[in-house]
Parts: structure tokens; sequence; C-alpha cells
């Protein structure tokens, strides 16, 4: 990918590398268990972001 990006392309970029971070654990024991991933979750190889 080029170093030189647009900058709506930038800010689509960094929204989707925060979104992208795990359920914290604390979430994960007060729930039980019954939450254990996100499902806003995304593999870079699997699915691509909207150009």
């Amino acid at each position: 990918m080029a170093r030189n990006k647009p900058l709506g392309k930038k800010l689509r970029m960094a929204k989707a590398m925060k979104s992208n971070s795990s359920v914290p654990t604390w979430v994960v024991v007060k729930t039980g268990g019954r939450i254990r991933r996100t499902p806003a979750q995304r593999n870079w190889r699997q699915s691509k972001l909207k150009p």
C-alpha cells in the first residue's frame, strides 16, 4: 500500500484498527463466558475494508 494515503482512507483504517480489538478479560469474567468475542472483529486476510 502507498505510503501517502488520502486522509479519508487513513481515518477509516484507524477506526477499523481500533474496533478490531478483542473483548476485555473483565467482560468475559463478568458475563460468565457468555460474551467471548466481538461480532465486529475482522481478519485482514479474510475481509477487506471499503476503499
